[in-house]
């Protein structure tokens, strides 16, 4: 039986692109966080999630009209954050919320990895035989 790393590692690798383009995204907010009129944004992680796996019944573009995000990342949709508190300038970055989920991204990220290294050391174990 041959190993098929898409199979053992499951979804993990994907989670671990997915973790990686958020943490930018999050540090590209908090870079600008001064920035007049600069917009925070956010992947729909969960999005991501359901994408992958299996779905009955798909929703089509059935007019033109309709509206067709054109701005994705790793086939997750780039959003806008909403402010609780908005600035004058036009910036909607607020800065502990930000820190907040790059830290929940960056503990997330390492579960991931750990996720992956068990998978890696189940695999080494079954092919030593042990």
């Amino acid at each position: 039986m041959a190993i098929n790393f898409n199979t053992a590692l499951g979804v993990h690798p994907q989670t671990l692109a997915l973790r990686e383009k958020r943490s930018e995204v999050l540090a590209s907010n908090l870079a600008n966080a001064d920035t007049p009129g600069y917009k925070a944004r956010d992947l729909d992680f969960h999005a991501i999630l359901k994408k992958s796996m299996p779905v009955s019944n798909t929703m089509e573009r059935t007019q033109e009209g309709h509206f067709s995000p054109n701005d994705r990342l790793l086939g997750a949709t780039m959003m806008f954050r909403n402010p609780n508190q908005s600035s004058l300038d036009g910036n909607t970055v607020e800065s502990h919320i930000e820190q907040a989920k790059y830290s929940e991204n960056a503990v997330q990220y390492q579960a991931s990895l750990r996720f992956i290294n068990g998978k890696f050391s189940g695999l080494m174990s079954a092919i030593k035989g042990e």
